[in-house]
């Protein structure tokens, strides 16, 4: 297990070592890992770094207005409004794989242009070891490494949490003082919400993944799961009233984990589950059923895609 405070004063050297006198932009999601690499990059340089949020239109609810609120001691955070730009290039998009490539490519694009106007040299990305595992080993591509386009208008990247695991990236966290609601967040995909989506990335497909994830970590708060949320898996008939309908499939996941690197499904209450079912349904007129995913990792991966 790393030192968190004997971490932080050689990440802080390092990031000094490497960009200088140079400009950074980093790319600000809200989760722990982006939050810490921020966080060790302002101390490490100022007000030579520029936080660049950029709101996909894949967010968890109320993700945007909680970033502008505790990020306000930023002087350098930029808040980029990119939803209809990231939905345009995800259209007809159907390939799990292709999806995230496409998802790096805009935000490598959103940040070069930020990065122009900071003039900024260098890249600060949030990538933790586990996302080096899955992509080097082909489980998936994460935005922000095998994501990325060959094209990167950049002098260089700079990943100062890379070698620790999420457990580690909290204690790195409280260690700096970041809030709790950062510090002790649930892992988000750096993808958003497409990766709860299976097929194509529509607005209506966003807008039930995002409900429906708010109502499972409401509701399985006092589970404290690794990770929990809620997935758009396709379509099937259902009854609304007196109506046949043919709605969305929520498939909702909580599972418990240590790294990421393996995980098991939670046992739920059957109670808990159908309260759950009922928001979600009662909730979005839309969604004709709800289903348990009682999967570990492996054989099956955390998120869907």
């Amino acid at each position: 297990m790393v030192d968190p405070e004997e971490f932080i004063e050689e990440a802080i050297v390092e990031i000094r070592e490497k960009i200088g006198d140079a400009n950074a932009v980093i790319g600000l999601s809200g989760g722990v890992d982006s939050s810490v690499a921020a966080a060790l990059t302002h101390e490490a340089i100022g007000e030579q770094l520029t936080a660049v949020y950029v709101d996909t239109g894949l967010m968890r609810k109320g993700e945007t207005e909680e970033i502008e609120e505790t990020f306000a001691f930023m002087d350098g955070l930029r808040i980029i409004h990119a939803e209809d730009r990231f939905l345009d290039a995800l259209s007809g998009v159907t390939d799990p794989e292709e999806k995230r490539h496409v998802i790096g490519e805009q935000f490598i694009r959103e940040f070069e242009r930020e990065a122009r106007d900071a003039d900024a040299d260098y890249l600060v990305q949030g990538t933790i070891y586990p996302d080096r595992i899955e992509s080097e080993g082909n489980i998936k591509s994460h935005h922000n490494v095998g994501g990325l386009p060959e094209r990167v208008d950049f002098e260089g990247i700079v990943e100062p949490v890379r070698d620790l695991y999420k457990d580690e990236v909290r204690e790195v966290a409280r260690e700096l003082g970041l809030e709790e609601i950062i510090s002790e967040r649930m892992p988000f995909p750096g993808p958003g919400l497409a990766v709860r989506i299976i097929g194509e990335v529509t607005k209506e497909k966003v807008e039930v993944a995002r409900e429906s994830c708010h109502v499972v970590e409401d509701e399985l708060e006092e589970y404290e799961p690794w990770q929990a949320f809620a997935a758009v898996i396709g379509k099937g008939t259902g009854v609304k009233g007196d109506n046949r309908v043919h709605g969305w499939i929520v498939a909702v996941r909580s599972v418990e984990s240590r790294d990421g690197m393996t995980a098991r499904a939670q046992e739920l209450d059957w109670e808990t589950l159908q309260r759950i079912q009922s928001r979600i349904t009662g909730e979005n007129d839309n969604v004709a059923r709800v289903v348990y995913d009682v999967t570990h990792k492996p054989p099956a991966t955390i998120e869907y895609e």
